[in-house]
């Protein structure tokens, strides 16, 4: 397919203020030389899209302009990038959404997803925004796009960018085959965060959360038992070897310290708000905790697929409802309701 015959607009989900969300036609150049035409299929509504459509700012990434919301989507390459790089047209492919990126400052080059410099899809974190990929057609580079196995169908690799996040977290808590795990939150990260330690070889998941959906996905997925988040004393009984803390809630961060056994391993997945927050700092002390940061991920995505691929990572109940992409106001009133739904998807395909 020759570039004089790809779209020149197509219809996106853009967030233009806080309560602004619209879906409209945008214009669409052609692609750059190292950049794909690419066909979405499906977009997973993420925390961020809901937090730049609830407030018009995801933490301290502030809306300036209007812009683009997505980084969880799967498509076909319609057109490869003319540099030759990446897969061929018609190719059906998951992104990693993250463009590493230099500033001078220093973190470990084996681990660019903490280079000072990323930018990801639909983020806000600077200004001009990074637009994101919820269109009908998007261009993307080529470096960005993972071929999924032959087996794996579009739909089913749906969530393969959060399912990232969550084996990441995972690989943060180190070797839990055979081991107690606590997920505090089991919203869709905490719930991809039960299947990957399931898969993991985990002997025991227990799921924390408010509400009874997310506890009954949670099930669905691994979790070999489940508790209300307002049972702190059943918590704290747990003694989790391993625990991962996705509330993003300084709530949650206490029950994740509360239910670690001494010299266990908390790590935090859930993204806290920005400032100062409370903990019991003194209760990680005297346990001996340690407290694991996790961002995002790095090569995981591949993994992921893999996993998919081969069926040794179930995930597809975490997904509660699907909206086309005309309905896309009502699928982020339905994501944001965290008692009524897990993981909400966007379907680009349809008209």
């Amino acid at each position: 397919m020759s570039s004089n015959t790809l779209a020149t607009s197509t219809e996106a989900v853009v967030a233009h203020a806080a309560g602004d969300l619209r879906v409209e036609q945008i214009e669409l150049a052609a692609p750059a030389a190292d950049e794909a035409r690419i066909s979405i299929a499906y977009g997973g509504i993420c925390g961020s899209d809901l937090h730049y459509w609830s407030h018009g700012a995801a933490g301290e990434s502030i809306l300036k302009a209007p812009m683009v919301l997505g980084h969880e989507i799967v498509g076909t390459v319609l057109q490869a990038a003319a540099d030759g790089r990446g897969p061929a047209a018609g190719t059906k492919i998951a992104v990693h959404p993250a463009t590493p990126g230099e500033t001078g400052e220093p973190y470990p080059t084996e681990r660019p997803n903490l280079s000072p410099g990323c930018t990801y899809l639909g983020s806000a974190a600077r200004y001009p925004h990074t637009e994101g990929a919820f269109a009908r057609e998007v261009n993307l580079p080529a470096r960005m796009l993972r071929a999924l196995p032959e087996s794996l169908s579009l739909r089913d690799a749906a969530l393969a960018e959060p399912a990232a996040v969550a084996w990441h977290a995972v690989s943060r808590a180190g070797d839990v085959a055979g081991k107690r795990a606590l997920v505090i939150g089991a919203g869709p990260i905490g719930a991809l965060a039960v299947a990957v330690l399931k898969r993991a070889g985990a002997a025991e998941i227990i799921a924390v959360d408010m509400h009874d959906k997310p506890l009954q996905i949670a099930t669905k997925l691994g979790a070999t038992s489940t508790l209300r988040a307002d049972d702190q004393e059943s918590i704290a009984k747990v003694n989790a070897d391993v625990v991962i803390e996705a509330s993003g809630n300084y709530r949650g961060l206490a029950s994740a310290v509360r239910g670690a056994t001494r010299g266990g391993r908390v790590v935090m997945v859930g993204l806290l708000p920005t400032g100062e927050q409370p903990a019991l700092i003194s209760l990680a002390i005297t346990r001996e905790l340690e407290l694991v940061g996790s961002f995002r991920f790095n090569d995981e995505i591949d993994h992921v697929l893999a996993a998919l691929a081969d069926g040794s990572l179930q995930i597809s109940d975490a997904v509660t409802h699907e909206f086309p992409v005309g309905q896309s106001l009502e699928a982020f009133e339905t994501a944001k309701d965290a008692s009524t739904s897990g993981k909400v998807l966007l379907d680009f395909r349809s008209e």
